[in-house]
């Protein structure tokens, strides 16, 4: 029997965690009023330190806000619980200690009997391997994922939460950045949106700001023109970049049109990024999961560099609507999911049936828990899609050719 009830978010923000919250919280007071709830801070690095929030009566009573906002009210963290080093780093966990051991006592010293962890492909991971650790030693919890990433990269689940939000929360940012073709003359815009190896937000993105633009009506007799605010290239990581092949089609647009606008992936060409930084002697940073600090590598200005010559820019503007688009609150599109979602999520709490929830495309689509052992990230966003190829052939870009996976 449910007793206790433990949330976590954990990993980069995405417009879904305060929702999602939010929905796990009404849906406990719907069905089971007299079951504790508590979150903890931080992710699992409050899990390990025992730092947690009480929902309260008062919490539960105006948990709808929570649909409201963006973030996390909860707060996240990047914790690896099979990172010892690090942990003992941090000072999380002390040296010689088992943190999955750590976090398994500490649920049951907070007398937890479910555990839901809101995250992508390394909180559920994580989770995983924590509901694994549970079962082995017989520990008798049940711990329950969401899906929250705007990538939208977790196997096999289709929609992951929050995903959608991002991607129109990117087009609303790039139709104040892209006004600014005509701050000068010969102006190369790069718009670089996060993903770090799955290039559908970017895609997404695009085709978003593309409807908008197609949308709505332009007077090009003062210099308000359809062509100018338009997308011109869309680069993702899973397709072939010619650079000196785009820059000969996009030079024409810049001669034509005055400027041109670059949608980038920021995890598009890294490999090429990474290979140029090694080759310098220069250190390449990575986090507590071995993934490359995308930040310090800055993909959209390595881009600016290689284009802008070729160009012949005259000034170059790299915006980044990451960090705007994750912690933007859900639409309704996400609302809706969300709810979905943290319904099955606390059913199957309930009933004792571990996994993480998502429509399995594995399985037609179906609304479901899946388990543990079938989630993992890394899911390349198809490029083959008619959605995309149509999107590609509205801007004039040639059709793409597949590349090698990017590196984790």
């Amino acid at each position: 029997m449910v007793q206790k009830v433990a949330l976590l978010t954990a990993g980069g923000f995405a417009p879904c965690l305060s929702s999602a919250i939010g929905g796990l919280i009404e849906r406990y007071t719907a069905l089971a009023p007299e079951v504790e709830i508590i979150a903890y801070r931080n992710g699992y690095q409050g899990l390990l330190t025992g730092d947690y929030l009480t929902v309260t009566p008062q919490v539960r009573a105006k948990a709808s806000l929570l649909h409201s906002y963006g973030g996390s009210p909860i707060g996240n963290s990047r914790v690896k619980l099979t990172n010892a080093k690090d942990l003992v780093k941090r000072g999380l966990v002390a040296e010689g200690d088992d943190p999955l051991k750590v976090a398994a006592d500490r649920l049951v010293a907070d007398g937890v009997n479910v555990l839901h962890t809101i995250g992508g492909d390394d909180t559920n991971t994580t989770a995983a391997d924590l509901a694994a650790y549970l079962a082995e030693h017989d520990y008798g919890l049940t711990v329950v994922g969401l899906p929250k990433t705007i990538d939208n990269d977790v196997v096999p689940i289709r929609q992951s939460l929050g995903a959608d939000t991002a991607a129109e929360m990117g087009a609303r940012f790039a139709k104040n950045v892209m006004a600014e073709h005509n701050a000068g003359t010969r102006i190369l815009l790069i718009h670089e949106v996060m993903g770090r190896n799955c290039g559908w937000l970017t895609a997404a993105t695009a085709r978003k700001y593309h409807e908008w633009v197609e949308s709505v009506e332009w007077l090009p007799e003062i210099g308000l023109s359809k062509e100018a605010w338009d997308v011109h290239a869309i680069l993702v990581p899973e397709a072939v970049i010619d650079i000196e092949a785009e820059a000969a089609r996009l030079i024409k647009v810049m001669d034509e049109v005055g400027c041109v606008n670059i949608f980038l992936s920021e995890g598009a060409g890294i490999a090429d990024i990474v290979a140029e930084m090694e080759k310098a002697g220069q250190e390449v940073a990575r986090d507590a999961f071995g993934h490359i600090r995308l930040e310090r590598i800055n993909p959209g200005q390595w881009f600016a560099k290689q284009f802008s010559k070729m160009l012949n820019a005259e000034k170059v503007l790299v915006q980044k609507s990451g960090y705007y688009s994750r912690s933007a609150a859900a639409n309704a599109f996400d609302l809706a999911l969300i709810k979905s979602m943290t319904d099955l999520a606390v059913d199957s709490a309930l009933a004792g049936k571990p996994g993480v929830v998502g429509h399995d495309e594995e399985n037609g689509d179906v609304l479901s828990v899946i388990a543990f052992d079938r989630i993992k990230g890394g899911k390349p966003f198809d490029i083959s899609q008619q959605w995309y190829l149509d999107l590609l052939a509205e801007i004039g870009q040639p059709s793409p050719v597949a590349a090698e996976p990017a590196e984790h």
